[in-house]
This record gives C-alpha cells, sequence and structure tokens, in this order.
C-alpha cells in the first residue's frame, strides 16, 4: 500500500479505537486502510450503535 492512499482516520491500520480502547472497523475506508481520490468517506450501509454510542458489528 502506497502511503499518499493510506487512510488518514485509522492510519492504514483498517482499525478505530474509542476512548475506552475498544475496537472497531474503521467506517471511512470500510476496514481496508486505503482511501483512494473518489473514494466515499459515507459507509457503505447505516451501522447500529448502542446506548453509548458505540458500533455494533
Amino acid at each position: 500500500m502506497m502511503q499518499d492512499h493510506r487512510c488518514k482516520a485509522c492510519d492504514g491500520t483498517g482499525l478505530l479505537m474509542d476512548d475506552e480502547q475498544w475496537q472497531y472497523s474503521c467506517t471511512v475506508c470500510g476496514g481496508d486502510g486505503e482511501f483512494r481520490s473518489g473514494d466515499s468517506p459515507e459507509p457503505k450501509t447505516a451501522f447500529d450503535v448502542d446506548e453509548m454510542n458505540r458500533t455494533l458489528e
């Protein structure tokens, strides 16, 4: 993966972490760690969250 295509939200790891150290798939790149020009930062489908606003799989 070239650095210029690395997702800035997850730094190319494909994972995001909340303030309680819970990890989940990056919703910006879809979990693949790459974000190319023309990609949409919006999730392809809506996702559910719990009462603490954590993403549910």
